[in-house]
């Protein structure tokens, strides 16, 4: 396995500390609240004036209590404990996880060198970036930028839930339409600045796994979902039966482990926004395209090698 340099760590960890919550602020004004060391910028009162009469209050509020367009004011929301979480998230996503991955598909392909299954092999934007630095930095940036745009695109699926009303789509379910549409969004994402089955695959478990590591910060309140976009309950029957039947009281120390990780003990209940999956797929593509990018800033770029660069396909 390719060893992650302490510089490439270093500048995913720094550009995931500084851009990721500035690119993550995009969309979390109509998502979720802060709740620990929370960081609310407000638009200025004329411009948020003007703002609502160009959108109109009927296609800001998502339902009747208003949850989502009581948000829409700031144009900035994060929190102090967001630019480390998303440095480590970088270091993982981006130096961590390929590397696994590569080493996952070379055992595998190893297995029989003269016959490499479809899967495993890399498409020729995948071995660019480790030939070329420039190449290498403009799909960085074209990741990062994409990334953005999908994640602003999140924000307008949310605040306005009738976009679909005039193209008969959603069908009375706008919540699905607007994550086909992310998902759409996310794949054209890596098929147009990647194409590699192991950046395929790193996406794809991130978009599963990312928003489930939020619970425990739901959980201990670091921040929540607010009421009109929580539409995601992933542990809703998780565990359910095998606490019920083998967890006699509360003292049970499976019931306390819960306790422990999700802070309550009513994790069934905790509630994410399913319009984030897509979102944590096009965090890791930039991810990885910073990774590659640094690489061969501090490593020389003959001694990087493309991923089955001998493959003559």
């Amino acid at each position: 396995m390719r060893t992650l340099s302490p510089s490439t760590a270093a500048k995913l960890f720094a550009t995931g500390a500084t851009v990721g919550p500035i690119v993550d602020s995009l969309h979390n004004q109509c998502l979720l609240r802060y709740q620990v060391l929370p960081i609310c910028l407000e638009w200025p009162p004329a411009f948020l004036q003007k703002q609502t009469e160009m959108v109109g209050f009927a296609a800001i509020a998502s339902d009747a209590s208003g949850a989502i367009s009581d948000q829409y004011p700031f144009f900035f929301c994060s929190s102090w404990t967001v630019p480390p979480l998303l440095g480590f998230a970088y270091v993982v996503l981006g130096g961590v996880l390929p590397r696994i991955a590569e080493t996952f598909a070379e055992l595998l392909s190893n297995q029989n060198p003269n016959q490499r299954p479809p899967l495993l092999e890399t498409t020729a934007k995948a071995s660019i970036p480790y030939s070329s630095s420039r190449e290498l930095r403009t799909r960085a940036i074209l990741a990062v930028t994409s990334t953005a745009l999908i994640i602003k695109l999140s924000e307008v699926l949310e605040t306005h839930p009738g976009i679909f009303d005039n193209l008969n789509v959603a069908h009375g379910h706008p919540e699905a339409a607007s994550l086909c549409v992310m998902i759409a969004a996310a794949v054209l994402q890596w098929v147009l600045l990647d194409g590699s089955i192991t950046a395929l695959l790193v996406a794809t478990v991130t978009a599963v796994g990312g928003p489930i590591s939020e619970l425990p910060f739901v959980g201990h309140g670091v921040w929540t979902y607010l009421e009109g976009a929580a539409d995601y309950l992933p542990l809703q029957n998780f565990l359910v039966d095998s606490v019920a039947t083998t967890a006699s009281d509360d003292s049970s120390l499976l019931l306390q482990l819960l306790r422990v990780v999700f802070g309550t003990s009513s994790y069934r209940e905790l509630a994410l926004s399913s319009i984030t999956g897509p979102c944590y797929f096009a965090v890791a593509m930039d991810a990885i395209a910073l990774g590659r990018w640094f690489d061969t800033q501090s490593v020389a770029p003959a001694s990087l090698p493309a991923p089955f660069e001998n493959d003559t396909r």
